[in-house]
């Protein structure tokens, strides 16, 4: 039988995965809440990378964690079991783990993500890789899914924010005026 979580504690998962250096993308409701998004969630969703190893340190640290399948059984986390399912859902005494071969809206799945996402500091060390915007808006258009779709607007108001703090960050250039100097070092040299 799965145990019964006593709290979430999604700084302790990502914690453990990180000791154990496991490459993923945070996404899903944790990675959307880091990136502003107004909502609650009760899992870690991750995208693990399938290179060399990886799903190895990816078992070692659901063993750390004491993290047990949905039936109560030891978790696979195979490179087939991983592909093969949509979804491996973990319990662990600080919360749900879920882990996404290949999200919907991200078909290549980790080499899809990691290009776009950021490292984000969340206290007491913890950096894990989070997700971009856009590829956490894409994700939730795609699976139509009704809570899914209300995210999206929220979403899609981050991304417009980002854009606007973006144009509001670079410089504007001076206006430059015809036969007027603008510097010390376009004027003419005094004798």
């Amino acid at each position: 039988m799965p145990r019964r979580r006593e709290q979430f504690d999604p700084r302790a998962i990502l914690a453990a995965l990180e000791r154990n250096g496991v490459d993923c993308v945070l996404i899903g409701g944790l990675a959307q809440v880091i990136r502003g998004a107004d909502i609650t969630t009760t899992s870690v969703d991750i995208c693990p990378s399938f290179g060399a190893r990886n799903l190895e340190r990816l078992g070692l640290a659901a063993e750390e964690l004491g993290a047990a399948s949905v039936d109560g059984d030891q978790p696979e986390l195979t490179d087939a079991a991983v592909g093969a399912n949509g979804v491996i859902s973990l319990l662990t005494p600080a919360g749900s783990l879920r882990i996404v071969g290949s999200p919907t809206g991200a078909p290549k799945g980790y080499v899809d993500l990691r290009r776009a996402a950021t490292k984000e500091h969340l206290g007491h060390g913890v950096q894990p890789l989070v997700a971009s915007v856009g590829d956490l808006a894409r994700m939730a258009s795609a699976l139509h899914r009704p809570q899914d779709l209300d995210r999206l607007a929220q979403l899609r108001r981050i991304i417009e924010l980002e854009a606007d703090r973006q144009q509001i960050a670079r410089p504007t250039p001076p206006v430059r005026r015809p036969g007027r100097a603008t510097s010390a070092t376009s004027r003419p040299a005094q004798r």
